[in-house]
């Protein structure tokens, strides 16, 4: 694993203490790879719903009834 160096704001290093603490996580970094991953999670599903969105307006307006 890569080791990196961040600095936080104080209320999110307190947060972070605060689950550790709580024994959410076992570590800051454990937390921090958490959340990173949630975010690339959300971030996908995210261009998967906008690339739905797309083909669907793409495809048009149908001229079919609710019968049809």
């Amino acid at each position: 694993m890569a080791r990196q160096s961040i600095t936080l704001a104080n209320q999110n290093d307190e947060w972070l203490k605060e689950q550790v603490a709580k024994e959410e996580f076992t570590s800051k970094s454990e937390a921090v790879n958490y959340l990173i991953k949630q975010a690339r999670e959300r971030d996908a599903y995210h261009e998967y719903v906008q690339m739905k969105i797309d083909r669907g307006l793409k495809s048009g307006f149908s001229t079919k009834t609710k019968e049809e």
